[in-house]
């Protein structure tokens, strides 16, 4: 059976490796023309750790894991307010067997680990109720499954289920993130500040002449163009010009190649699946980076979605939804537990650990 996976950051390799051990002909299509650079600390926690260790990467990941000293966070005039040498806001505690990791480490690993057909720099146009689908690139071809694996503004979910707005609930804050030169000399460390309604965090690991930066603000919903980073860019100069260091990050900014910007939302769907089409991870119930989950639902969902289809695809849409249902639901809430803090560490292995992996 041909199956078209759109999307290749992390639930789409994920897919096509688990789809092709159960014998599945997998092709992977990317918007982006490479694999793409940058991107925020992400964790594995939880079952998802389950996941990668049957895939054979777990070590690779734990060897390629953050490995911050701890966190600070400062004043608007870089004074250190808060310290902590035990955990940090972004990784939670240092004993933990969470894992956080860039997500341009995890990607990297999960690709390698599959032998899938990957094709970037397309996309795709139209998508048949029988599997019939045409390309941006001009070329077409037929499957028996598209599996949507293309995040929060889904191609996919789009062609099938309808327009985004439908299924998109705004939870008030934007997030940016980038790569910038560690100006600061931050080793091994995070550092966090506020400004009103906007601040961030700089955190520095591996690379030690780089830092990557997060930078954010709240605000109703805002009318912009996903694919346009200029606008993206202006949109943080407004909001984000009176933080800490603000000179120095904001012009950063305007020389970063892998700058990423987006709204902090959650999807909610009745269904994931319809005819021969399904939704995974952001894709179909994106939980939003304040839960802290949004890697490890992917991770599982592309598992428990590939597990069934190889056990029988009969049905096998069905029985993905029963089983992903409550896991879902109980990592979406955790992003409104404790709004604007985070939920407690006990919430989220709670939910991290609310599905049984067979």
């Amino acid at each position: 059976m041909k199956v078209l996976v759109s999307g290749a950051s992390v639930g789409g390799p994920v897919l096509a490796y688990w789809l092709g051990r159960h014998g599945f002909d997998v092709t992977v299509v990317e918007r982006a023309p490479a694999p793409r650079k940058g991107g925020q600390a992400i964790d594995i926690r939880g079952a998802a750790l389950t996941v990668v260790e049957r895939m054979g990467v777990l070590e690779q990941i734990r060897a390629l894991r953050t490995t911050m000293r701890g966190m600070s966070m400062v004043d608007g005039d870089g004074n250190e307010i808060m310290r902590n040498e035990e955990a940090t806001l972004s990784g939670g505690r240092f004993d933990s067997p969470d894992i956080e990791i860039m997500r341009d480490d995890l990607n990297r690993v999960l690709m390698e680990a599959t032998n899938a057909r990957y094709v970037y720099g397309d996309s795709i146009a139209t998508l048949g109720d029988d599997g019939a689908v045409t390309f941006e690139g001009g070329w077409s071809e037929r499957y028996d499954y598209v599996i949507g694996a293309d995040g929060l503004h889904s191609n996919v979910r789009r062609l099938a289920f309808g327009p985004e707005r439908e299924f998109l609930h705004h939870l008030g804050t934007y997030v940016s993130i980038y790569t910038a030169d560690n100006f600061l000399g931050l080793d091994h460390w995070q550092t966090w500040f506020n400004a009103g309604e906007a601040g961030g965090a700089l955190f520095s690991d591996r690379e030690p002449a780089e830092m990557r930066v997060n930078l954010g603000f709240r605000a109703g919903v805002i009318d912009y163009d996903h694919r346009d980073v200029e606008q993206q860019k202006r949109l943080v100069q407004e909001h984000c010009s009176e933080v800490w260091q603000a000179p120095r990050l904001l012009e950063a900014m305007w020389k970063a190649d892998d700058f990423y910007f987006d709204a902090m939302a959650q999807v909610k769907m009745e269904h994931w699946t319809k005819g021969r089409v399904a939704l995974v991870g952001d894709a179909g119930y994106c939980a939003s980076p304040l839960s802290g989950q949004g890697t490890s639902l992917a991770l599982v969902g592309a598992y428990v979605l590939a597990q069934e289809l190889g056990a029988e695809p009969e049905g096998a849409f069905e029985r993905y939804e029963r089983r992903m249902r409550p896991f879902v639901e109980a990592n979406q809430a955790l992003a409104h537990e404790n709004p604007g803090q985070g939920a407690a560490p006990e919430s989220i292995q709670r939910a991290a650990n609310s599905i049984t992996l067979t």
